[in-house]
């Protein structure tokens, strides 16, 4: 009776361990490879780990609609602006623009300005709206 418990004890923290590892997964594999931020990821580092968003796209676009608290950092002021925005680089930065391709190229410039964990919004705000999560105009 006590080997059977045993057993059974070893079989549920084997379940809790690969639980734990494939919730965690799809974050490390995110950061390992750059691919991006789903707009659910996103959501989870916007509010669980207070990630500031950084919108890429025009001005113009920008006003139409953005994701709630972010902030208006244009891809072309990337160099001369980034000092102006007074970011914590030990708290996580999320990348946006329409369809990702700016964002993930975006990526590396704040890596190489010291920023630790930076992610771009894969499929950018046109994924945000396809998956009815709301925007700030």
């Amino acid at each position: 009776m006590n080997f059977l418990t045993q057993i059974d004890n070893l079989a549920l923290l084997a379940l809790l361990i690969i639980s734990g590892i494939t919730l965690f997964l799809p974050t490390l594999s995110t950061l390992i490879s750059g691919k991006g931020l789903s707009p659910t990821e996103a959501t989870i580092w916007i509010n669980r780990r207070k990630a500031y968003v950084l919108d890429l796209r025009a001005e113009q676009a920008y006003k139409i609609g953005h994701l709630p608290n972010a902030r208006h950092f244009p891809l072309d002021e990337m160099a001369a602006g980034l000092e102006k925005l007074k970011l914590d680089r030990k708290l996580p930065v999320i990348l946006v623009c329409e369809n990702g391709a700016n964002s993930r190229k975006a990526v590396s410039a704040l890596q190489k300005a010291g920023f630790l964990e930076v992610a771009a919004l894969e499929g950018g705000l046109k994924s945000w709206q396809a998956a009815a999560l709301p925007l700030v105009k």
